[in-house]
């Protein structure tokens, strides 16, 4: 008996203290995660001292190819402003403070060795640095907006995909034409908004994102399929590459929809119906299509229409003894092996919802 009472006493106890448990452990998660989603602006270890920056002027006096670079990208524009938002600008905002740099420089030149000899060049390098490191770099101006601010929740994150990785940080408008000059091909990159000069990308966008994606390039190459490849849609478009918290870094719009990605060009599938198609609701366009690329009409799974539908509408719940559970099963007078009903959608025209009929018809 006094066995059964300290049992119960216990249990008790476990049960009182497991609201404090979870309480606890929640409140350690909010605090790693702002942790991670807040990461000190400064670099670890000392703040640099101000009179430890030389200016980029004193820069480009021995690397004038890089400036010459640097001076025509939209990070040049920042010059003007010697402290952007309180932020160092030029070279050393993301090289770090120069003056060791050029001191230990003008050692080397002095006694007749070869910069290119000195191991300890007392500088930043970003490709010499883990990828999450240089890409720490980049966010401590590029964070705070809304294309970027997840990036520490992204896929490329997690894989070690940085910033240089997909983007220049001091490279020039390629080179024009003959008889044409920057300012020309300036303004076609603003009509041709796959240029690699956008966004100061390294290339075409969908090149970038298919150099590692190769399972969506040959899906691109399908007889059906979104046309990325010929520049009508943007893989960025669809996804951010920055991150987010969404699945395969979807973007999201003003739907009240599970693929609102998809709707934002498909309105007509918007809704909200009164009367609405399970798997659309729940599931999302995936359920049905392939979005990347098929070889089926209407991006489908399947060649044929019917044979998506009767994977749900089948009596297979009920012979598992879940009359209520499951997907309606076809009529009776549906002969599947006649051309008549192999086109569920000839009647059922609504497939996506209706507000007419529940069974979606016109």
């Amino acid at each position: 008996m006094n066995r059964l009472k300290i049992i119960k006493v216990a249990l008790a106890c476990v049960w009182l203290a497991a609201p404090l448990v979870v309480l606890s452990g929640a409140a350690w998660l909010r605090g790693a995660a702002a942790v991670v989603q807040n990461p000190p602006a400064a670099p670890k270890g000392k703040a640099p001292d101000p009179a430890d920056f030389v200016g980029t002027d004193t820069c480009a006096g021995c690397h004038d190819v890089q400036h010459a670079r640097f001076m025509k990208t939209p990070h040049a524009v920042l010059e003007s402003d010697p402290s952007w938002k309180g932020k160092v600008t030029g070279c050393e905002s993301c090289h770090g403070p120069g003056k060791a740099h050029v001191e230990l420089m003008g050692e080397v030149v002095g006694n007749g060795t070869d910069p290119h000899t000195v191991a300890d060049k007392r500088i930043r390098k970003l490709a010499n640095e883990p990828p999450k490191e240089a890409a720490d770099t980049c966010l401590r101006c590029h964070a705070g907006r809304e294309e970027h601010n997840s990036y520490r929740q992204g896929e490329h994150w997690r894989n070690d995909v940085t910033c240089t990785d997909c983007h220049f940080a001091h490279a020039p408008d390629p080179a024009p034409p003959r008889g044409e000059s920057h300012t020309l091909v300036a303004s076609k990159t603003r009509q041709a908004p796959d240029s690699s000069v956008l966004h100061m990308l390294k290339g075409n966008e969908a090149q970038l994102c298919l150099r590692c994606h190769s399972e969506q390039k040959a899906q691109f190459m399908m007889p059906f399929r979104h046309k990325v490849l010929e520049g009508l849609v943007k893989c960025s478009d669809c996804h951010n590459p920055h991150g987010g918290f969404e699945l395969k870094q979807t973007r999201l719009a003003n739907f009240a929809a599970s693929d609102a990605v998809c709707v934002k060009c498909h309105t007509e599938k918007t809704g909200p119906f009164v009367y609405e198609h399970g798997p659309v609701t729940v599931e999302g366009c995936s359920s049905c299509h392939i979005p990347h690329g098929t070889q089926n009409p209407r991006l489908l799974k399947r060649p044929q229409v019917f044979q998506l539908c009767v994977e749900c509408h089948t009596n297979a719940h009920a012979i598992l003894g879940d009359e209520e559970g499951g997907a309606p099963n076809t009529p009776s007078f549906h002969n599947l092996t006649t051309a008549r009903y192999q086109n569920c959608t000839t009647c059922h025209v609504r497939i996506h919802g209706s507000n007419a009929h529940p069974f979606f018809f016109r």
